[in-house]
């Protein structure tokens, strides 16, 4: 693909996305505007199907929505909120750290600066640009299964892994892109552009994708 054509492609993912599901975390973030339950939906969501994690937050925030709240709480209730979300006592584990760092080191507040979110345990990247773009409206760059998949299927980049694609998009995804390219690929991702046999007969930008390592599609 062109990279000129990204803008066209976005633009036209804008107007096909209302009618697709909108990402749990993302959701979330709308629902909220809270960097803090941002963050922890996003540490509930790795490895977790988009439905658990929507009900998996919605059971924690509902006994604890906040850093110290949440410290009163036992891991394992905290683990029985969450499951059964993957990595659930993990997770769990992670969230009363997160939640200890963000009172000790930041009065509550979660941080604003990508590389402090990736010094609490268990933030990678995907989750602090998470709650950078969705949390607080800064400019970054998530990438994750979908974003990978898809920005080297269009032929936008040719990388090997998410961190790769990240840096690749860095350099030449237009910066007023940067906040909505997550949700709307994730969006895209689970309802046409599938890991498996993606719907590229009724895809509305099939005519700028490069198809990059498709074989089977509908």
């Amino acid at each position: 693909m062109n990279a000129e054509n990204i803008s066209k492609v976005i633009d036209i993912l804008k107007k096909e996305s209302p009618g697709w599901s909108v990402p749990a975390v993302t959701l979330e973030a709308e629902t909220s505007r809270d960097p803090f339950r941002v963050l922890i939906s996003t540490v509930v969501s790795l490895r977790t199907k988009d439905e658990t994690t929507a009900e998996a937050s919605r059971r924690l925030f509902a006994l604890a929505d906040n850093p110290g709240d949440m410290l009163g709480l036992s891991e394992k209730e905290i683990a029985e909120a969450i499951y059964p979300a993957g990595f659930y006592r993990t997770k769990a584990k992670n969230i009363l750290g997160i939640c200890r760092e963000l009172i000790d080191k930041y009065r509550s507040r979660v941080p604003d600066d990508l590389e402090e979110l990736l010094h609490l345990k268990g933030v990678g990247r995907k989750t602090a640009n998470l709650v950078l773009t969705l949390g607080y409206g800064k400019h970054g760059i998530c990438v994750d299964t979908h974003v990978h998949r898809i920005s080297n299927r269009l032929g936008y980049v040719e990388t090997r892994n998410p961190y790769e694609t990240e840096m690749a998009l860095r350099k030449k995804l237009p910066k007023r892109h940067w906040i909505d390219y997550n949700s709307l690929l994730v969006a895209f991702g689970q309802y046409l552009c599938r890991p498996l046999s993606p719907k590229c007969s009724v895809c509305p930008v099939g005519m700028y994708c490069g198809r990059v390592g498709v074989g089977k599609s509908r």
